[in-house]
């Protein structure tokens, strides 16, 4: 149990400490006005309480990722808990802080606009269609995972509770932010904070051998599936998600004070990381070895596996009201995905959002082809999603580097997880069945040289703006 704890304490650490170290490098200005002090429109840029800002942040960010994500990667062993918590507090809230602080800074861009101002138009157009891309298939599932482990719950139809799940989104998308999503939340913080002490708490009630094997330099997956790249693959939200990054500038909109950035972004993502924990200590904890929670997951899949620690932990009550957290968690997630989509469409074809005909100008096709796509089996596409998901969160990071580098400060905080993601999507992709099937040697050497190169690149041409412009002016000299 200390163990368990002390990865606890070292989040909360990490909040006062990495964290104001990440702050101080980046340099928040509280006399500079935010993007809803300045662009104000009653829809989506809207001035709103600090409290409500990191609640929005914390359910945009955490959908089933940080439950179902740890779940898989406790097959790995203790060693899924090492990254949670330096994933979280080294890359995962850095990339958030810096997601949101850039689009705070470029007057509430969305992420592909934010990217596309530090690695060009190029890098700018690919990120458009990849964002809306992966936010439409982040919707699409975060409707039907939901409708899914509702019905196990309350024995309605499927269909019927798709039906109604799209017609919350749909308003959700195109209604002013403070309006369902403001109201809600705060609701649906409390359901989530009672199901993450809620777990922890049971599993102490009832006497559980907290973390009875911590030998973290063994790979106990039943399937003996390889560590390097999978677990960080599989282990995404809780650590870090490229997905985020699609999240924050939403509360960018919306947030009164630069100074509130490390509470809002990176706070919420160490928030998310200890959800992550709760569940991995379950996933080691509750069952009787790897084995046992392979059969779980194999018979139930992880939803499976929540309903029965859930149930079992909370009895039935306090297991309903732990299980409904869990629901909150996608549809609060799904539904701040179409809203993130069409901003990102409304800003790459110049429509002003303002008025509601042009909101439903780009929200009724949307959501037409997000419903086609219900009626699709796409798993071998979503296959692609732990990868393009980290890859958005290295792209992220090396344009935070970018953008460090251009203002000569200390751009390590970024360009070091950026090289590490960067290894990781690499090796995973090469070696991946889904990708080029390469044996895993030579794709995990393959991979870090990918990241070495592209760490090489940086180095080479990333110079601060003021540097670069007077070598220029020299040499043409």
């Amino acid at each position: 149990m200390g163990v368990f704890f002390l990865c606890v304490g070292l989040l909360v650490v990490g909040f006062f400490t990495y964290g104001v170290f990440v702050e101080k490098v980046f340099g928040p200005d509280p006399n500079r006005p935010t993007p809803c002090m300045v662009k104000e429109d009653g829809v989506d840029y809207i001035s709103m309480p600090t409290w409500k800002v990191f609640f929005i942040q914390l359910l945009d960010i955490a959908g089933l990722g940080p439950i179902f994500g740890p779940i898989l990667a406790a097959l790995y062993g203790p060693v899924a808990l090492v990254w949670i918590v330096l994933g979280a507090i080294f890359a995962g809230a850095v990339h958030d802080y810096f997601s949101g602080m850039l689009s705070v800074r470029a007057g509430g861009e969305s992420i592909p606009e934010v990217v596309g101002d530090f690695m060009g138009m190029t890098a700018r157009q690919a990120m458009r269609v990849f964002s809306v891309v992966l936010l439409v298939l982040v919707g699409v599932v975060f409707i039907l995972g939901p409708a899914k482990l509702l019905s196990k719950l309350l024995g309605m139809n499927v269909q019927l509770l798709v039906a109604m799940i799209f017609a919350y989104y749909f308003l959700a998308t195109i209604l002013p932010i403070d309006k369902i999503i403001g109201r809600l939340y705060p609701i649906f913080g409390v359901l989530l904070l009672f199901m993450t002490f809620g777990i922890m708490g049971g599993l102490i009630y009832h006497g559980y051998d907290i973390l009875p094997n911590l030998d973290i330099f063994t790979n106990t997956h039943p399937g003996s599936k390889p560590l390097w790249p999978l677990l960080f693959i599989t282990l995404s939200c809780g650590a870090i998600s490229g997905f985020h990054s699609t999240q924050s500038p939403l509360m960018a909109r919306c947030i009164r004070n630069e100074k509130w950035g490390r509470h809002v972004f990176y706070g919420a993502m160490l928030v998310e990381g200890l959800i992550a924990l709760i569940w991995a200590t379950a996933g080691l904890s509750f069952y009787h070895g790897p084995e046992a929670l392979n059969a779980a997951i194999t018979a139930g899949t992880p939803a499976g596996v929540v309903n029965e620690v859930a149930t079992t932990l909370l009895g039935k009550v306090g297991g309903l009201l732990a299980i409904l957290g869990v629901v909150i968690l996608p549809i609060s997630s799904g539904d701040t995905a179409f809203r993130s989509t069409r901003l990102i469409i409304a800003e790459t074809f110049k429509l002003d959002q303002a008025k509601i005909a042009k909101r439903l100008l780009i929200a009724l096709p949307l959501f037409g082809i997000a419903f086609l796509i219900t009626q699709v089996d796409f798993k071998v596409i979503w296959r692609y999603f732990g990868w393009s998901n980290q890859m958005l969160s290295m792209l992220v990071l090396w344009s935070s580097a970018i953008y460090l580098a251009q203002k000569d400060k200390f751009h390590w905080i970024c360009s070091i997880p950026a090289t590490f993601m960067t290894a990781v999507t690499a090796s995973f992709i090469l070696q991946a069945k889904i990708g080029f099937g390469l044996p895993a040697t030579i794709s995990n050497l393959l991979g870090v040289i990918i990241a070495l190169a592209a760490f090489g690149f940086f180095m080479a041409y990333a110079r601060p703006k003021d540097m670069a412009s007077k070598k220029e002016a020299v040499e043409g000299a």
